[in-house]
């Protein structure tokens, strides 16, 4: 892809959209995380004084779940006119020539966001209470976006049942990997028989999780991640935040390996005004293991593909123990405690 630093094209295009009477890219460093697109950290000096951006745009490959960056940035511009904490967007550029793609440009925002250290760190965060009652908080707002017609758009059609919607899209992934994973298909069928009544349809991040948020020394920065967001179930973002998959080393801290459930469920029971339906973010949770099997399988063919990092093929072994996770979860005849 283009090179981010000594390119005149970029360099016109951020004087434009700042505005500045000129702006230079003066480093660029790619940023860790984000397994499916790339993000860029810039150092952009615009008319004498330094600016910190983000510019994402999609890596060599994708999966088809993955929203485009245009749409993404959408959703991101949406979330922000809503009160969401997500880094603030600034412009989107069509133009495949200005850096080897599109791509989508936001004001960085200060923290961490990988998962594990997160989790481990103690120091980081501020008070755990606190923050999970802020990321209910956050999420209730996600939840209470009213799309415009633009963004609707984007969105499609509300489905009328999510859950069912969800199970007949994990088992079509499936099938689309040739993958051989009578463990996933067990859970996918006991899913569906055990699936919850179509209830509210919102619009949800869909990949509400410790790893996808960042946090400085006091709380929470910023949401990051919306190349997933849909219409679903409310509860599924509940669930996919809850799931033990996402608790890493903190498996007793149901709460995104954070605290446990009541701070985060009372910070979005106070903001949303819904009451929280704990069968059904179990169910969710549930489904969050096979979810995070098929992505993880999904990787691993973007690895086998020979265009992408040999991370992917680690992260596609880790589908092993969500299949495990799931059988464990799914006995004949009821949800699991």
């Amino acid at each position: 892809m283009r090179t981010l630093v000594d390119n005149a094209a970029l360099d016109a295009w951020l004087a434009r959209v700042l505005p500045a009477r000129e702006a230079r890219v003066e480093k660029a460093e790619k940023l860790s995380g984000g397994a499916i697109q790339e993000s860029w950290g810039l150092a952009v000096r615009a008319d004498g004084s330094v600016r910190q951006l983000v510019l994402r745009r999609d890596s060599e490959g994708t999966i088809a779940a993955s929203r485009s960056r245009k749409d993404e940035h959408r959703l991101l511009e949406a979330a922000w006119a809503a009160g969401v904490a997500v880094p603030r967007p600034i412009a989107f550029c069509e133009d495949e020539t200005v850096a080897g793609g599109p791509f989508a440009l936001v004001q960085r925002v200060s923290g961490v966001g990988y998962g594990p250290k997160v989790v481990r760190d103690a120091t980081l965060g501020g008070d755990r209470a606190a923050l999970g009652r802020e990321l209910g908080r956050q999420l209730a707002r996600i939840h209470a976006i009213t799309p415009d017609a633009a963004l609707a758009a984007v969105l499609g059609p509300r489905p009328a049942d999510p859950a069912l919607a969800q199970v007949a899209h994990l088992r079509e992934s499936l099938d689309a990997l040739g993958a051989n994973r009578p463990g996933l298909e067990w859970a996918l069928r006991w899913a569906e028989r055990h699936a919850p009544a179509p209830d509210a349809v919102v619009v949800t991040h869909q990949d509400f999780r410790t790893g996808n948020f960042m946090v400085d020394d006091t709380g929470l920065t910023a949401i990051l991640d919306w190349e997933f967001a849909g219409w679903s179930d409310p509860m599924a973002d509940l669930g996919w935040f809850c799931a033990e998959c996402w608790r890493f080393s903190r498996p007793d801290l149901e709460a995104g390996g954070l605290c446990d459930r009541t701070p985060f469920y009372e910070g979005y029971e106070r903001e949303s005004g819904r009451r929280i339906d704990q069968g059904r973010v179990r169910w969710w949770e549930i489904l969050a293991h096979v979810r995070w099997a098929v992505i993880a399988l999904q990787q691993a063919g973007r690895r086998a593909s020979g265009t992408e990092a040999l991370s992917l093929a680690l992260t596609g072994r880790v589908a092993d123990g969500l299949e495990l996770m799931a059988l464990r979860m799914t006995p004949p005849g009821k949800v699991s405690a």
